[in-house]
């Protein structure tokens, strides 16, 4: 289990993020709540007729379900898991991580001069509690020659990122327009987060006055 430290957080409430990407615990932290993290492993095989919106939402309750059950007890009455994943959508079909260059290739030859959607889904899960959230953003790609497709997997930045890039990286630059939320796309919906653990008693960064 990993410890992050971000501000002062409610004693009573302990948050657990499900995810072992760093991108998803630095906007989290950046939010300023505290929590641990914990890694959880299930089959992320899409299900035959499962849409997209589907798909994110059910990897991402069940990622939070996961730890949650395997809690403590004791552990379960105060604790909240927060589940995230995300996919990206071309013309319905949902791009994965690349399995290789070709892989990458004909991905990336796909989202090249098109616009794409990224789902990202967000779960949090505590005792006698189950809320997701899917928020969806329209990314449109510049034009993609071959050479700067090859160039780009030689950085060894789309190896692990679902549609075979990450928009807070290299791949920033391919972006023509943006049309939804910026931190959906790298990984967790900064707005929707925040509503969602402050509904739920969490204390972040900002706290108002009332």
């Amino acid at each position: 289990m990993i410890n992050v430290t971000a501000s002062s957080n409610n004693p009573q409430k302990k948050l657990i993020l499900a995810s072992q990407s760093p991108r998803r615990s630095a906007l989290l932290a950046q939010l300023g709540f505290e929590f641990s993290i914990q890694i959880s492993d299930i089959d992320e095989t899409v299900i035959d007729s499962e849409t997209a919106h589907e798909y994110v939402l059910r990897l991402a309750k069940q990622k939070a379900q996961h730890i949650f059950n395997h809690l403590p007890a004791n552990e379960q009455e105060c604790s909240f898991v927060l589940g995230s994943d995300t996919s990206v959508v071309f013309d319905g079909i949902i791009l994965g991580k690349p399995t290789d260059e070709k892989d990458c290739i004909k991905t990336l030859s796909l989202l090249s001069n098109n616009q794409h959607q990224v789902l990202t889904a967000i779960a949090l899960v505590g005792k006698n509690h189950v809320q997701g959230k899917v928020v969806l953003t329209d990314v449109t790609f510049k034009t993609l020659s071959k050479d700067e497709i090859a160039a780009y997997w030689l950085t060894g930045e789309p190896q692990d990122k679902a549609g075979s890039y990450g928009i807070q990286g290299i791949a920033g630059q391919f972006v023509k327009n943006i049309n939804g939320s910026y931190s959906a796309v790298v990984g967790l919906p900064l707005y929707e987060t925040n509503n969602l653990l402050t509904e739920a008693g969490f204390v972040g960064a900002i706290k108002c006055k009332k």
